[in-house]
């Protein structure tokens, strides 16, 4: 009897030493789990029509009393603080579902409407500088930042459906996960709802970022994982070379006397006299200044434009001329009363404007007929096919003769099918994009602040007496200025790197005096390439840095941009004060003097000036074409 008692009583011990081991195992492996992805539950109970919600427990968030040494977020509607303002580009850009295009956009514009959470990139495998990079360029999203003085960036308590959607790609990306949760009654806690759109079944992710970053991004991770390797200056001088002599338009399918002028033009662009009698530095502007005056030359004498009438307003013939898309505003409205290049007859016509407003037309976006960025793209389609129905000229050469000028961030995705054979002028002119060096056109970003006079307020101090190295303001826009703020921000006393700058009247006139008291402004690019502050910098003589990989600058195809501008590679963030500093002062002096004579290149006149912007926009369109005619 004690024998089986002891017997018994052995083998339950022997169970409830293996059930404790069971849950040291289960409890072990739990925290491993946990430790790694972040304890992912799916909740169920917020599943409902494609909307998935998450719960996932973060276990590196910071404690409220940890980010007091941070930037604060107020506003993802604030105004970049460029003074020509970006605000409306990026307000647009708020709306993008994917670079790519596709996706609900009536999806996205019911979610833009709710109030934004949190959302914490955290590491996975202990890749904490990852974590780092993709927290520091989830916080593109913020427009309004207030400084504690501090050099890292802190929490960011808003963000916009784009951006999280491009936290959830490079955290992917990366092997990192997205820490959430669906509690919002502290700060550590956080609330994500991803909607699958209809189209590509991407996911948006709505939600604020916060987090403490340490001072310094990982540049590496931040910049080096993006994918491709970006085109240099260099390369794109080469490509110019290589595509002028072997990018040749098809030949029309039938000849005609137009074709035989340009033809000429041609030849005697490829053989124009050297002028001698020029200034050395306004020589150097140019990649030929010879071959640039005889071609300016021919097309005041020779060109000719038509103009359709077709298309309905607003889209079609009603420029917008202010803000951030104001350049193919000015252009439409000082080709439409042109009556020196403007024919009424088709057949007199070497190029042929499509005079539609890329602003206009994504305005256009849920109104009745356009319920997607597909419907966009359908509607150019369609006044193409209507344009080639009544007219003849379109099928000849297949659009090469044709052209429009568009400033709008989505233009060249929207014009890359339907329009990709037509001169493409283009604020967007990302070459990594499908924008072709050669064939279309870099059309500046320009703010319009007087149409009486342009010329007003331009130049800075003298350069000798520009106390600041490098000056930049704007808001948190794209990847690359929250690590430029990173490097930066405080660091040296002569470099003035800071976010948003109060856009009243004040702020403005603060931002323009910083500009004319820099010797070099930092152009950093935001969610695109493009940017204003490269003609803002040469309106103040201050120096162009462009930080922005595979951006094409304005009329590439004559201007010798390196001659009075600076390209440094996104990667090169680190160094960029001693790049500028390795620059002799002769050097500096020179490129400085450049800028005055550059200026008038890029300045709109209410009526049309010799050389003015204008004038330049079109010459590179109707040299693009001479040179694409086989001979």
């Amino acid at each position: 009897m004690d024998f089986c008692f002891k017997g018994l009583y052995a083998v339950q011990i022997k169970q409830l030493l293996s059930i404790i081991v069971i849950a040291i195992a289960v409890l072990v492996f739990s925290q491993t789990f946990t430790l790694l992805y972040g304890n992912y539950l799916p909740s169920l109970s917020r599943a409902n029509g494609g909307i998935l919600s998450f719960m996932v427990s973060s276990t590196n968030l910071s404690n409220r009393s940890k980010l007091d040494n941070t930037y604060i977020v107020h506003d993802v509607f604030g105004n970049d603080n460029s003074p020509d303002g970006e605000a409306s580009s990026e307000r647009d850009a708020y709306n993008v579902i994917s670079s790519d295009g596709g996706g609900d956009m009536n999806a996205l514009s019911e979610i833009e409407e709710r109030n934004l959470k949190l959302v914490t990139a955290k590491p996975v495998n202990g890749d904490t500088d990852a974590a780092r990079s993709i927290n520091s360029r989830a916080s593109t999203a913020s427009h309004h930042i207030k400084s504690s003085n501090q050099t890292g960036f802190g929490p960011l308590n808003q963000l916009s459906p784009r951006d999280l959607k491009f936290v959830s790609q490079e955290s992917e990306s990366l092997g990192l996960s997205v820490a959430t949760n669906t509690s919002t009654l502290h700060d550590d806690k956080v609330d994500l709802e991803t909607h699958r759109t209809n189209e590509d079944n991407e996911l948006l992710q709505v939600g604020s970022l916060i987090t403490n970053i340490s001072p310094i991004v990982a540049v590496d991770s931040a910049l080096g994982k993006r994918g491709g390797k970006p085109t240099s200056i260099s390369q794109m001088n080469s490509l110019l070379l290589t595509n002028s002599a072997s990018m040749k338009a098809m030949r029309p399918l039938w000849s005609s006397a137009r074709d035989k002028e340009l033809q000429h033009a041609q030849l005697q662009i490829k053989n124009a006299p050297i002028i001698r009698d020029v200034p050395e530095v306004h020589a150097s502007l140019f990649r030929n200044y010879s071959t640039f005056r005889r071609s300016y030359e021919l097309m005041e004498r020779m060109l000719k434009v038509y103009v359709y009438r077709e298309g309905e307003k607003p889209i079609f013939h009603q420029p917008h001329l202010r803000g951030i898309y104001a350049s193919e505003g000015w252009f439409m409205k000082l080709m439409d009363g042109n009556k020196k290049f403007v024919v009424r007859d088709p057949k007199k016509a070497h190029l042929f404007y499509i005079p539609f407003s890329s602003l206009k037309l994504r305005n256009a976006l849920h109104e009745p007929n356009f319920a997607s960025q597909k419907d966009l793209e359908n509607h150019l389609k369609n006044y193409v096919d209507t344009v080639a129905r009544k007219y003849r000229f379109w099928n000849r050469t297949k659009g090469a003769d044709h052209f429009f000028v568009a400033c709008h961030d989505w233009a060249i995705r929207f014009t890359r099918n339907n329009l990709g054979s037509c001169i493409r002028v283009l604020c967007n002119s990302n070459i990594a994009r499908g924008f072709k060096i050669g064939k279309d056109v870099s059309l500046p970003v320009t703010y319009i602040r007087s149409g009486e006079n342009p010329s007003k307020d331009l130049g800075g101090i003298h350069p000798s007496k520009r106390p600041i190295l490098a000056f930049f303001a704007g808001g948190m826009h794209g990847y690359v200025r929250p690590i430029l703020l990173q490097y930066w921000n405080n660091r040296e006393p002569d470099m003035k790197i800071f976010g948003p700058m109060p856009r009243d009247i004040e702020g403005k006139a603060r931002y323009r005096e910083f500009m004319k008291s820099s010797r070099y402004c930092i152009c950093a690019k935001g969610y695109e390439v493009h940017t204003p502050r490269v003609v803002e910098s040469i309106y103040y003589e201050c120096v162009p840095v462009i930080v922005s990989d595979n951006y094409v600058p304005p009329f590439f195809d004559v201007l010798n941009w390196e001659a009075f501008a600076l390209f440094i590679l996104e990667k090169d963030i680190p160094n960029l004060r001693g790049i500028l500093l390795s620059i002799p002062e002769e050097k500096y002096t020179v490129m400085q003097q450049r800028l005055k004579i550059v200026q008038q290149y890029f300045v709109w006149h209410k009526i049309p000036e010799k050389y003015d912007l204008f004038h330049m926009i079109l010459h590179s369109v109707w040299y693009n074409r001479v040179l694409q005619v086989k001979p």
